[in-house]
């Protein structure tokens, strides 16, 4: 199994985390907060989600990566491959995405009014560490089955508009060019999101749940309800910023991919 598109993942994901982590944190007082562990873990997840793409198209299309651009794999072998990699990526990212989500809903220190108690989680560790004492094992995937479902066909659609963006503007056989790459890789970071979402929403309420018993009976209650209380308006809450968030980044993480595994190759 070839290594270098882990480690091409895994470095454009870190690379791709420094332009989007101030839009992931808007809602929090510290513009680039808490840089070490999304580093640490988006990454890594960015690292599973290329690598697991790359080496499942190799295992249908018998291609490399260097080989793709002269023998282009079909449009349904790439969306097998990038729902493979966003179905295994998610039980990399659950505990990860479930921990940020948990910080980043409790209020800065600097923000609290005087006299009231201290934040609930010191920092990642210490809340891992809690919702495991908490909510046992199974509590650090709470809100995996909606992170599953978002990711599994987004993750496919993500890599069929980037490939699709490339080939229309992109004579055949020939590497689309560094701005070409950036276009394709950003746009396909907002269709994904666009996709993505409604579950998103879903997925972080269900997260939250952990700390109100009983909130919800799952995914399917949980859409219920917040339709029911807000409107259907509320699974589209966030589009804009993640839009916002979703070109740049994807398209450094898109261009960094492409031309590490070029000059290693």
């Amino acid at each position: 199994m070839p290594v270098e598109e882990f480690v091409a993942g895994w470095i454009s994901g870190a690379l791709g985390l420094v332009l989007g982590h101030p839009f992931d944190t808007v809602k929090l007082l510290g513009f680039f907060k808490g840089m070490s562990f999304p580093i640490a873990s988006i990454a890594m997840v960015n690292s599973v989600l290329f690598g697991v793409y790359s080496n499942t198209l190799l295992a249908l299309t018998a291609t490399s990566h260097r080989e793709r651009r002269a023998q282009p794999p079909s449009y349904i072998h790439v969306f097998i491959a990038g729902c493979i990699g966003g179905f295994v990526q998610v039980y990399c990212l659950a505990p990860f995405d479930l921990i940020k989500v948990r910080l980043q809903n409790q209020t800065e220190p600097r923000a609290r009014p005087p006299g009231s108690p201290p934040p609930r989680y010191r920092g990642p560790v210490h809340c891992a560490v809690s919702i495991f004492q908490e909510e046992g094992p199974r509590g650090l995937f709470r809100g995996a089955w909606a992170l599953t479902l978002r990711d599994t066909p987004t993750m496919g659609i993500y890599f069929v508009t980037y490939e699709w963006l490339c080939r229309q503007s992109t004579r055949d056989g020939q590497d689309p060019s560094p701005a070409r790459v950036l276009v394709a890789g950003g746009f396909a970071g907002i269709a994904s999101w666009a996709v993505a979402t409604p579950l998103d929403v879903i997925k972080s309420r269900l997260q939250m749940a952990g700390l109100k018993r009983g909130a919800y009976r799952g995914v399917l209650d949980c859409m219920v309800s917040s339709a029911r209380q807000e409107g259907l308006g509320v699974f589209f809450r966030g589009l804009t910023i993640n839009s916002a968030r979703a070109f740049p980044v994807n398209a450094v993480t898109f261009l960094s991919y492409e031309y590490l595994l070029r000059s290693w190759g």
